[in-house]
């Protein structure tokens, strides 16, 4: 049974992850700037904690509450770098280590 939730819970990250790099893509490619940082900082960083991604988390936070960016692009270049940590992220949900059987 144990298994099975394991599984499941591992199936809703993998899809909630996602959902969520097609949101951040997709206000990417618009260049929504609130949309991006609602993402960034909701979304992503809600995520990363259900998926024990601390330092994604972390990440994604600072995004938004350190100190202002310079420019727009500082900022969407910014959210690249917090995508292709998502991207990373997504390989190490989908592909978790394994686990040592009894």
């Amino acid at each position: 049974m144990l298994h099975c939730n394991m599984n499941a819970s591992t199936v809703r990250l993998q899809l909630g992850l996602e959902d969520l790099l097609g949101d951040l893509q997709c206000a990417r490619r618009g260049a929504d700037l609130g949309r991006l940082a609602l993402l960034a900082y909701c979304e992503v960083r809600r995520w990363a904690r259900l998926a024990g991604e601390h330092e994604l988390a972390e990440h994604s936070s600072e995004l938004i509450t350190h100190s202002p960016h310079a420019s727009r692009e500082q900022f969407l270049a910014e959210v690249d770098e917090l995508i292709v940590e998502l991207e990373q992220a997504r390989s190490r949900v989908s592909d978790p280590a394994p686990t040592a059987k009894d």
